[in-house]
């Protein structure tokens, strides 16, 4: 398991969806353990699900792609994003196609930007982190709690997750939805309230939450694989970007950075 480097010292300022969902629905997964059983992320391997190849994705100006470019060399690499890996999906994933045409020349800017429903997509720099915090390799499966635009989702499957998002604001999943399957990006995406997670396509090897419960979702930590991640924002007004590991002997527990997201909403608030 990689060793996380501390950034206790860096707000992060972030603008994720209001987005935390669940709902029914999917086969299980062919070859999975029986309902309650806990397996390691080794001991599953399969296809990534990527953007179908070729010609999923439409031209782009060259401009957007220098613009790209410019992003993942001065706001990730020159920061503390190492892993090749996330450095190469994010230098791929077209994040103006995320956004209103309105907001395109901004997309490859260091801050937020609204979406649909008046929320917002996150920060690159956030969206890079939370994907090498979670440590995915390509086959594993993954669970998003808040697919927003879809832009994280992307960014996970562009790293060859298999990809599974939850996304409480109905418009919000339907346009998501849409616009995955419009860039070639294979993500299953459902609306619905994410605290009780996706329990049918269980265990995962990571679990990214995108806005901020005040306290840890206890499904989603008994979701998790062996040696699994999950990233997710703690708290209301102060809130620290955390993650957790599943181990043989427990939950091991991280502070990362302080962070602002917005508030987890569902049964969250009722749940404790």
């Amino acid at each position: 398991m990689r060793m996380l480097n501390p950034r206790c010292l860096r707000l992060a300022l972030i603008g994720c969806a209001l987005s935390v969902g669940c709902a029914s629905g999917c086969e299980p997964r062919p070859g999975a353990g029986p309902a309650g059983e806990i397996t390691s992320r080794t001991d599953r391997a399969g296809a990534a699900w990527r953007r179908s190849e070729p010609g999923a994705r439409q031209a782009e100006e060259p401009e957007m792609a220098q613009r790209r470019q410019a992003m993942v060399q001065e706001q990730l690499a020159a920061r503390d994003i190492h892993d090749p890996r996330v450095l190469a999906a994010m230098a791929k994933v077209p994040r103006h196609a995320f956004v209103d045409e309105m907001q395109q020349d901004d997309a490859y800017s260091d801050m937020p930007l609204p979406i649909e429903s008046g929320q917002t997509i996150s920060q690159p720099y956030i969206v890079a982190l939370m994907s090498e915090l979670a440590d995915v390799q390509a086959g594993e499966k993954v669970l998003e709690v808040g697919t927003g635009s879809g832009y994280q989702a992307a960014v996970l499957a562009e790293l060859g997750a298999r990809v599974y998002s939850i996304e409480i604001d109905e418009r919000l999943a339907r346009t998501a939805r849409a616009r995955l399957a419009r860039l070639g990006y294979q993500v299953e995406v459902r609306h619905g309230d994410g605290y009780a997670g996706w329990p049918e396509q269980a265990p995962f090897d990571a679990v990214l939450i995108t806005a901020a419960p005040p306290h840890v979702p206890d499904p989603l930590v008994a979701q998790l694989a062996l040696d699994g991640h999950l990233v997710v924002p703690l708290g209301d007004r102060a809130q620290d970007l955390w993650v957790l590991t599943r181990t043989a002997k427990g939950v091991e527990r991280k502070n990362v950075l302080p962070v602002r997201f917005v508030p987890m909403t569902g049964t969250v608030r009722e749940a404790h």
